[in-house]
């Protein structure tokens, strides 16, 4: 029978492998690997999550049961404990930084004003157990990470996303968030903070009264004695 591409071999089409394979090169994901690469990795974790898998064992037997198609998307089938050794030990930053890359393109094509623009600010938590979870300890027993993300409901999707340990304060983060002059956002009194006003206040404004603003805040300096 001819061989007819399954709809997740046309998924597969829409990811920017290149941009993907710099960040494997960059970050050296793939260094010693003698099998399961990071293609392969982040394949099965696109099976899992569109398939709606809940345990390695589940992956293991769904992707095994169509391995003949996933051949020819490059893709394996892992083992449970190959695949448990991948997402303890592969940087994590090669995917989070796909993630960016893929954010960043999302938006292309759609085009408004700025000024009818509204961007949504929140945080939200999550409790972490077991390997890996010891980069967001805060407490003897606790571990937790938080996601801080600006988000578009127009479309439906965030702009901007950072992940930290649970116990850095919402408004720390805010102040490395980017701001694009001309929006409109919205948050909660967990960021309630004058210089995070100030500083939103100066990246909405066109650059040359952005400019004079500063200048009109600043104190003038004391005559010398």
């Amino acid at each position: 029978m001819r061989h007819r591409n399954s709809v997740f071999h046309d998924l597969l089409k829409l990811v920017p492998w290149a941009a993907f394979d710099g960040l494997v090169a960059e970050h050296g994901s793939d260094e010693g690997t003698r099998s399961f690469t990071s293609r392969q990795h982040l394949t099965a974790l696109l099976f899992a999550q569109l398939s709606g898998a809940w345990s390695l064992r589940e992956i293991e037997a769904a992707m095994a049961s169509h391995q003949g198609r996933l051949y020819h998307c490059g893709a394996v089938a892992p083992k449970r404990s190959t695949f448990a050794d991948a997402n303890r030990a592969r940087d994590f930053r090669v995917f989070s930084g796909l993630f960016d890359v893929v954010l960043a393109g999302a938006s292309r094509g759609f085009r408004r004003e700025m000024a009818h623009a509204v961007r949504l600010i929140d945080s939200t938590g999550l409790r972490l157990a077991g390997v890996g979870a010891e980069w967001a300890r805060f407490s003897t027993d606790v571990f937790g990470a938080k996601a801080h993300v600006v988000y578009d409901p127009d479309q439906g999707r965030p702009v901007y996303h950072a992940v930290t340990a649970a116990n850095v304060n919402d408004i720390s983060a805010a102040k490395a968030m980017p701001i694009e002059a001309g929006a409109t956002y919205v948050f909660d009194l967990g960021y309630y903070d004058f210089g995070f006003f100030r500083q939103a206040r100066r990246a909405r404004l066109p650059a040359g009264d952005a400019v004079q603003d500063q200048h009109a805040t600043q104190r003038p300096a004391r005559p010398a004695a």
